[in-house]
């Protein structure tokens, strides 16, 4: 299973919009996509629980991604990461 470790760079974490952005650049694929922190784990198909994992910026997330399309997944994820959810000027 296909997995990377990333840092929120963004200036509020993983709040409600970067959840949300994170759930729409997860579903165009053919992958099951599982975000944790520490021992939490979210399905990143559901913003709550992404939400839940409380986490602000500077914060590692391990996202790991198993089907098809789980690579593909994993760099959009990774590229939505580096831009910083497209939120920071």
């Amino acid at each position: 299973m296909p997995e990377r470790t990333l840092t929120l760079t963004n200036k509020r974490g993983l709040h409600a919009r970067a959840a949300t952005k994170l759930v729409t650049c997860c579903q165009p694929f053919d992958a099951c996509i599982k975000v944790s922190k520490g021992t939490q784990e979210a399905d990143a198909s559901n913003i709550m629980a992404l939400l839940m994992l409380a986490a602000p910026c500077g914060t590692q997330l391990n996202i790991k991604a198993e089907g098809d399309e789980a690579e593909q997944a994993l760099e959009a994820i990774e590229a939505l990461f580096t831009a910083r959810f497209d939120e920071d000027a």
